[in-house]
């Protein structure tokens, strides 16, 4: 079973966030995981759905598959670097701010029928 695959690096947005959203869609086909990401209020769901569109674009265009059999086989979110900022703080200290970036991963296959 062939498999494609779209990465997004360095996502402004903690991975932790992201795996929230992905058990929404792991497992579906493409476009119920499309339908479900248009109307989720998270900011991770638009980042997912912008994968997952590459992801068939790339399905499409460099290995011929019918996109109306993609299912989403596998997507995770690893950590990226973290940016460290520091903010001021009373009495001359200050406190660490933790920016943190994902990699997100989605893997399509075609569904066999």
């Amino acid at each position: 079973m062939d498999e494609v695959r779209a990465v997004a690096r360095y996502v402004r947005i903690s991975p932790r966030k992201v795996q929230a959203v992905i058990g929404a869609i792991k497992g579906k086909s493409v476009e119920a995981a499309l339908n479900n990401l248009k109307f989720m209020p998270q900011k991770a769901a638009s980042l997912l759905e912008k994968v997952v569109r590459s992801a068939v674009a790339n399905a499409e265009e460099n290995h011929n598959f019918d996109v109306d059999n993609l299912i989403v086989r596998n997507i995770y979110a690893d950590q990226g670097p973290t940016m460290k900022r520091f903010r001021a703080r009373a009495r001359g200290r200050a406190t660490r701010i933790l920016k943190r970036t994902a990699h997100i991963t989605v893997i399509l296959a075609e569904e066999q029928v």
